[in-house]
């Protein structure tokens, strides 16, 4: 069900003082917002439901809005899309969103000793923005440095957080979606959504049925993708690692995500670094030669996270003159899915979140010796090998300890995103995307990860920083590449 909201078309002006030939560029870029609805499943096909959060759901709390554009190269003309592709766009999200009603519903935050959790009615709705850029899009496929503030135009505005006057509960949407038009080049598919509705493979899940839809014409009975499973109560918790989780969120004044990216992003760019198979089949020989106490665990992610991972450290090192030099430990985040794996009976198409996690510290002043990378990686490793063991337990840990580094200042690491998602099968017919990105790594400070584009095996990193921290990264980044041969 689609329903229009009244709303002249605008202009969004974005103003850049890019010095690279990119960035000046694309300092011209505008979006004109042709048509702003809101999308339903259809009425009546979806009873009124609410779930419960489980103890993955809560560290979610806590993040910002999950940002990804996805980038295809087709020769629309504006009529095209207006008459032909948007009415099809518009109705296949409906019949998707059958499917995935969560992402219609809103998050809710009622008082203590209440506890938050996420309702659908009937009728609830996306956002749904059609815009048209006359950017090149050719600018947008670049892995160079670019301006953050550029690409968070393709991406909807976060709808607005309500607060209802007799209970003081707060109703947050949960979803939207903006389709970008380049003229005659290119079209830009972005999501946004709240993490506590779904993780990254639950919203792949959703947008790879919304493909299959719109590529079947929306014919139901040609789209063959498995249904989601939308049951909490497949997870268990004898435990009650919801509750402590719960008792840590409240402890900090019960907070959710208040967007202001603005400030976050000022003079932030953003790039794409790419590692071929070969190049990280180098980095496992060269660590493993270097490390010689006992078996070791070097897969593409621990490898490639590792070397990132000390890239970024040396890089803040230089851009702050070691300011941070008295900090003892370095800390990266580790995240797993937890689907069917670790003697827990979760479906491979449950829906939400079911992503544990754990923290790896590193001593700093290792991160500045000759070949830090060879026992970085080995540390990485050994974590990454031991999270079966008490996963859950070493979650709500984590999370605890979390709360207080945050608390304290110290930063970690993290990651969006991951290559075992292959965002680039994702097909509305038109092929595969020529790129695709993780947005809110420009507020967010995580790297993200997919497979490489070209499927060759390799690996995509994306990155934002400051525009001085980037420019040093790359050439330690560069520097780092030469050292594995």
């Amino acid at each position: 069900m689609i329903q229009f909201l009244p709303r002249s078309p605008s202009t969004l002006t974005i103003i850049s003082s890019g010095s690279t030939s990119v960035l000046a560029k694309m300092s011209s870029h505008q979006v004109k917002v042709l048509e702003q609805c809101q999308i339903s499943p259809p009425l009546d096909s979806v009873p009124i439901t609410s779930l419960p959060f489980t103890f993955f759901d809560v560290p979610w709390m806590f993040c910002c809005p999950i940002q990804r554009i996805f980038l295809y190269q087709v020769p629309f003309s504006a009529a095209q899309f207006t008459d032909q592709v948007l009415p099809r766009l518009k109705k296949s999200l409906s019949l998707a969103l059958q499917r995935f009603f969560p992402f219609c519903g809103n998050l809710v935050c009622p008082p203590q000793p209440s506890e938050p959790h996420i309702l659908y009615n009937d009728g609830d709705s996306v956002q749904f923005l059609a815009a048209q850029s006359n950017g090149a899009f050719s600018d947008f496929l670049s892995d160079g440095l670019r301006d953050s503030k550029e690409i968070q135009k393709l991406v909807p505005p976060t709808p607005p957080t309500r607060i209802l006057d007799d209970t003081l509960v707060e109703l947050t949407p949960l979803f939207a979606v903006q389709v970008t038009l380049f003229p005659n080049s290119g079209l830009c598919i972005g999501i946004k959504y709240h993490h506590t509705v779904a993780d990254g493979m639950s919203s792949t899940h959703f947008v790879k049925t919304w493909a299959s839809i719109f590529q079947a014409n929306c014919d139901m009975s040609c789209v063959c993708i498995s249904l989601p499973v939308i049951d909490k109560g497949v997870i268990k918790d004898p435990e009650g690692s919801k509750d402590a989780m719960l008792g840590l969120w409240r402890a900090w004044g019960s907070p959710t995500w208040k967007e202001d990216t603005a400030a976050l992003m000022e003079d932030n760019v953003r790039a794409t670094f790419t590692l071929s198979r070969y190049e990280i089949e180098r980095m496992k020989k060269w660590v493993s030669a270097k490390c010689d106490n006992g078996p070791l665990h070097l897969s593409s992610f621990v490898v490639t996270t590792a070397f990132i991972w000390v890239c970024l450290i040396k890089s803040l090192d230089v851009v702050t003159n070691n300011a941070s030099k008295d900090v003892a430990q370095c800390h990266f985040g580790l995240a797993v899915d937890c689907r069917n794996r670790f003697g827990l009976a979760i479906p491979d198409t449950f829906f939400g979140n079911c992503i544990a996690g754990r923290i790896v510290s590193f001593p700093r002043g290792k991160f500045r010796e000759e070949d830090c990378v060879a026992p970085v990686a080995a540390a990485t490793g050994h974590s990454v090998q031991s999270l079966d063991k008490g996963v859950v337990d070493r979650y709500r840990n984590s999370f605890s300890k979390w709360t207080e580094m945050h608390e304290s200042g110290d930063g970690i690491l993290t990651v969006a995103g991951s290559p075992k998602l292959a965002h680039y099968d994702t097909n509305f017919g038109w092929g595969k995307p020529r790129k695709t990105e993780v947005v809110h790594i420009d507020v967010s400070g995580s790297i993200s990860l997919s497979e490489s584009r070209n499927g060759d095996g390799g690996l995509e990193i994306g990155l934002a920083r400051n525009r001085r921290q980037m420019e040093v990264f790359t050439s330690f980044f560069q520097q780092g590449l030469n050292q594995f041969v």
